[in-house]
C-alpha cells in the first residue's frame, strides 16, 4: 500500500555514522547528571561563539522584536512572501560571503537561491543538473550524509575519487581520470564533480593545484563543478581558503563555458553556528539553474522572520568582521587543544587549517589493517570508551583506521573528559597488545626450544 521510497530502507540510517548518533541519544553525557554517558564527538556544530551573537541580539532588540525604527514589521513579515526571498537579506548575505573571501570575489544577489539549509541546496542542485541514474564524482573521504542528500530522492549515483594519505588526501588528475573511467565502466553518465571546500571530514582547504586540476578536468569533460563551501568562514590557519570562483577568475575564465557550470552551496549553519535557523543557498552563473532552483525552493523556504533578523545582523560590517576574527581564533585554540590531547595519547592528526573537526589517524590501534578491525575499534570506542567518533569507512575512506573527531560542539571541560578517556583506552590497549606480543613470543620461543631439543636427540 506504500511507495517503494517509503517502504525501502535506502535512507542510509544503517551507516555507522548515524548509528553512533542513535547510541549517543540513548545515553548522552552530562558532567553532573550522567558523567559516564556517551560524549558526542560526531557533531560538526560551532558552539564556541554564541556569546557574540547573543550580545548583538541584546544590543538590537528591534531586530528580534521584528521592528524597524521602532515601528512593527510583524504584519508585513507574517504575510505571504514569494520564493525569491527578502532583497535585504540576499544583499546582506552576498556581502557577507564576499567578506569571508577577502572581497576578492563579488556575488550578485540575483544569482542567489535561498533554501532551507545546505542539505536542501545540494539536493536541489542534483535535481537541476542530473537525471536519475547519472553520476557525480566525489573525492573521498566525504561527509556520510551525502549518500542521503545527493542520492536518496534524486536517484543520482556517486562514484568515488579515491584519495590517499600518501599525499594528505589531495585530489590528483590520475585519480580524477580513474574515477571517470570507472563511471563509464558502470555505464553511468558523469554530470559533474562535487567537492567540499574546506573539506568535511579532513578539515583542510583545497590547494590551488587541486582547484586547477578540477577546473581543467571539468573543462575537458564538459561537466559541472558543485563546490560546497559551508565551512569557508572557519578557515583559521594558513593556507588560506580559495573559493572555486576565485580560482576561475585567476585563470580569466569568466567568459568561457565553464563559468556557467560552476555552482556554489553555502549556509550559515557552520560559520555562524545557526543550523536550527535552516539557512542555505545556491549561487550559480547559470540563469536556467537559478530559475529552476528558485521554483524548487518553494518546497523548503526560509521564514521571513529569520531572513529579517539575519539581514539586520549581516548588514552590520563591524559586527561580522569582529565575529569572524574572534570565531577563527577560538576555533584554532580549541583545535589545538584536541590535537595536544590526542598527541599525549600517542595519536596523530592530519594537519588541518579549517572546519570543526580533525581527521585522526588510529591505524596503529587496529588489530589488523582491515575495515573489519576498524569496525571493531569503532565499537570499542563507542560502547566501551563511550565516545561517538565516526570511523573513516562511514566517510568512504579507502584506508582503514582513520576517524573524524569534532571539537567545536564541546565545552573545554567535556573535551578534557573525552581526552582522559582516550588516553586511558590507548594505555590499556597497548598493555593488551604487549601481553599478546609477549604471549606470541613465548609460544615462538617454546617452539624453537622444543625443535632444538628434538634435534639434539638425533
Amino acid at each position: 500500500m506504500l511507495s517503494a521510497k517509503a517502504s525501502r530502507d535506502s535512507h542510509g540510517q544503517d551507516s555507522s555514522y548515524f548509528i553512533g548518533w542513535q547510541e549517543y541519544e540513548k545515553n548522552p553525557y552530562h558532567d553532573v547528571r550522567n558523567p559516564t554517558g556517551i560524549i558526542q564527538m560526531g557533531l560538526a556544530e560551532n558552539q564556541l561563539s554564541f556569546d557574540l551573537i547573543e550580545s548583538w541580539i541584546a544590543r538590537n532588540p528591534d531586530a528580534v522584536g521584528l521592528k524597524k525604527n521602532g515601528a512593527s514589521m510583524f504584519k508585513e513579515l507574517a504575510l505571504f512572501q514569494d520564493y525569491h526571498g527578502l532583497p535585504a537579506f540576499k544583499n546582506a548575505l552576498v556581502k557577507f560571503m564576499a567578506e569571508i573571501r577577502g572581497n576578492k570575489v563579488k556575488f550578485d544577489p540575483n544569482k542567489l537561491v535561498l533554501t532551507a539549509g545546505s542539505t536542501s541546496a545540494n539536493e536541489t542542485l542534483m535535481f537541476c543538473l542530473a537525471e536519475r541514474g547519472d553520476a557525480f564524482l566525489l573525492p573521498t573521504p566525504y561527509y556520510p550524509g551525502f549518500d542521503r542528500d545527493l542520492k536518496w530522492r534524486t536517484g543520482v549515483e556517486i562514484v568515488p575519487i579515491h584519495c590517499s594519505s600518501s599525499n594528505d588526501f589531495q585530489i590528483t588528475m590520475p585519480e580524477l581520470e580513474k574515477s571517470y573511467q570507472e563511471a563509464q565502466r558502470l555505464d553511468l553518465k558523469v554530470k559533474g564533480v562535487f567537492i567540499t571546500n574546506p573539506s568535511n571530514p579532513l578539515g583542510t582547504t583545497m590547494t590551488r593545484d587541486e582547484l586547477n586540476h578540477l577546473i581543467s578536468f571539468s573543462m575537458a569533460k564538459n561537466i559541472h563543478i558543485v563546490s560546497d563551501e559551508i565551512y569557508s568562514g572557519t578557515a583559521f590557519d594558513c593556507p588560506k581558503f580559495i573559493s572555486i570562483i576565485e580560482a576561475l577568475m585567476d585563470r580569466h575564465l569568466e567568459n568561457t563555458d565553464i563559468w556557467s557550470r560552476i555552482h556554489i552551496v553555502y549556509s550559515l549553519s557552520k560559520d555562524l553556528g545557526l543550523p536550527g535557523f535552516r539557512v542555505g543557498m545556491i549561487y550559480s552563473n547559470n540563469e536556467t539553474v537559478v530559475s529552476a532552483a528558485t521554483k524548487m525552493s518553494s518546497f523548503g523556504l526560509i521564514s521571513s522572520q529569520t531572513q529579517y533578523l539575519l539581514s539586520r545582523m549581516l548588514s552590520q560590517s563591524k559586527f561580522t568582521s569582529n565575529y569572524m576574527e574572534k570565531n577563527r581564533k577560538r576555533l584554532r585554540k580549541r583545535k589545538e587543544m584536541l590535537v595536544s590531547g590526542l598527541q599525549s595519547a600517542g595519536i596523530k592528526c592530519l594537519k588541518s587549517n579549517a572546519g570543526l573537526f580533525c581527521w585522526v589517524d588510529m591505524r596503529h590501534l587496529l588489530s589488523s589493517q582491515t575495515f573489519e578491525a576498524e569496525e571493531e575499534l569503532w565499537k570499542n570506542i563507542l560502547y566501551g570508551v563511550r565516545l561517538n567518533i565516526p570511523p573513516g569507512s562511514s566517510c568512504h575512506c579507502s584506508e582503514p583506521g582513520w576517524f573524524r573527531i569534532c571539537f567545536a560542539n564541546l565545552s573545554e571541560g567535556t573535551l578534557k573528559a573525552a581526552m582522559k578517556r582516550i588516553k586511558n583506552f590507548v594505555g590499556h590497549n597497548y598493555q593488551e597488545m604487549a601481553c599478546d606480543q609477549r604471549s606470541t613470543f613465548y609460544k615462538w620461543l617454546s617452539k624453537i626450544l622444543s625443535n632444538n631439543h628434538e634435534s639434539d636427540r638425533y
